[in-house]
């Protein structure tokens, strides 16, 4: 029997948040521990009820099974997944059909799956599977996407210390969906911004994993509204909630990679509330 861990996160009013000590933003906000080895760990956003979570499968194949919250007999019942390996090779098996996986390759599992299995295939190597869903109500195409099938879009500058480039593996533009979107950015050799100049968006909210940060070093994670911000310190594999009224933002003390998931009610990837830097209070 495979073994998940899952709890809820209430939704917060921005009001309530302007209140909160650096304790209680970390405790409504931070993922501190997204994976767990041979063990599902899954968090329940009450932020379009998206669920984030992880698996990392090492001596035991692990079944990505219903929890409590759901009152459903399958994860996918009412559900789509999104899948990003950010570990070793590893496979997914969906309803019977095998998707092997390397690094940096993802997949879209619809609703009515019934079932979702996940291995590594060396446990010296063992593969990390990142995992995000959202509430469907249409079935569409379970698919593999490899870098291949990703639509890649350079951004920023050197000089702005913001040069990055964006992978969209879960997008309009590849892959049908109900609200579910899921890609990676990874900012190059000497910058440290992310998502700079920062924006909102009312119509969806995110979850950002951040990776690729050396154990030496850590993130800086900023959110609340444009004109009450806040910050939340992270490190390597941690996530963070972002609610549909906080900017998105962040500064690392080094390069670093984060992926990104988005559910709501507009799939337009383009769709954000920009603000200019010397706005933000």
């Amino acid at each position: 029997m495979t073994k998940i861990i899952h709890e809820e996160r209430h939704a917060s009013h921005p009001n309530d948040v302007k209140q909160y000590d650096t304790k209680k933003l970390r405790q409504h906000f931070l993922i501190e521990k997204v994976f767990g080895v041979d063990e599902i760990l899954l968090t329940y956003s009450m932020y379009d009820r998206f669920i984030v979570g992880g698996a990392i499968p090492l001596k035991n194949e692990l079944s990505l099974m219903t929890i409590d919250s759901l009152k459903s007999e399958h994860f996918c019942d009412r559900r789509e997944v999104g899948i990003i390996n950010i570990g070793g090779e590893g496979v997914v098996t969906v309803d019977g059909n095998e998707y092997n996986l390397q690094n940096k390759e993802g997949m879209y599992i619809a609703m009515g799956t019934k079932e979702i299995v996940f291995k590594s295939n060396t446990a010296e190597d063992p593969a990390m599977f990142y995992i995000n869903s959202a509430p469907a109500h249409k079935a569409f195409e379970t698919k593999k996407v490899t870098l291949e099938d990703t639509i890649i879009l350079d951004l920023g500058n050197a000089s702005d210390a913001n040069e990055r480039r964006i992978i969209q593996y879960i997008v309009a533009a590849n892959t049908k969906t109900c609200q579910l979107q899921m890609g990676i950015t990874e900012l190059k050799s000497g910058s440290v911004w992310n998502t700079m100049p920062p924006h909102t968006h009312n119509r969806r909210m995110e979850v950002y994993l951040y990776t690729d940060i050396p154990e030496d070093q850590t993130i800086s994670h900023f959110m609340g509204e444009p004109t009450e911000t806040r910050h939340i310190w992270m490190t390597n594999n941690q996530a963070v909630i972002s609610p549909p009224w906080s900017i998105h933002c962040a500064s690392g003390t080094t390069n670093y990679s984060f992926v990104w998931g988005m559910a709501g009610e507009n799939l337009d990837f383009t769709d954000m509330d920009m603000v200019k830097p010397a706005e933000l209070r």
